[in-house]
């Protein structure tokens, strides 16, 4: 019986387990959502939720326990000037995993989606952002619809005039 045993070994040792969630943590802040096993997004949702928690308080204690903990500075920072605003008034639950219902190859465990939960209002301005940087770019749905209906509309213009 596992009484008194909260959290999952992984087959690993401490140090190792302790690095494998210290990377999966700084990389869920980093790209706000990453791919793993079912049990790791589990642990390293328990570490990234406690994470998110202390750094609502925001004071220099807290920026010092999390920076302790994160591999990397500019992710500590972005953890405390973005992240934790937007779970400013949410009492817990910053995380989601998706299970993807896919084997890996290797070795046939199951693989999940964990990341951020975000609002509406964030996932249409992010949405909008990367519209506005594909039409920029030249290459977005937008810009291909646009340039098909310029065309249509030059057909239809020539086929008045003939």
């Amino acid at each position: 019986m596992r009484h008194r045993h909260d959290f999952r070994q992984l087959s690993r040792t401490t140090e190792h387990r302790r690095a494998l969630l210290r990377n999966q943590v700084t990389a869920l802040f980093h790209y706000e959502r990453i791919r793993t096993t079912v049990a790791k997004a589990k642990e390293t949702r328990r570490v990234a939720e406690r994470l998110i928690t202390m750094a609502k308080r925001g004071d220099l204690h807290a920026r010092r326990r999390v920076s302790q903990y994160l591999f990397n500075e500019t992710v500590a920072k972005k953890l405390f000037d973005t992240i934790a605003p937007w779970y400013a008034e949410r009492p817990g639950g910053y995380t989601r995993i998706v299970r993807l219902g896919k084997r890996r190859v290797g070795d046939a465990s199951e693989v999940a989606l964990l990341e951020l939960i975000k609002s509406d209002e964030q996932k249409a301005s992010e949405r909008k952002h990367r519209e506005e940087a594909a039409e920029a770019k030249g290459g977005g749905k937008k810009a291909k619809k646009k340039k098909g209906a310029e065309e249509e509309e030059k057909e239809v213009a020539a086929a008045e005039k003939k």
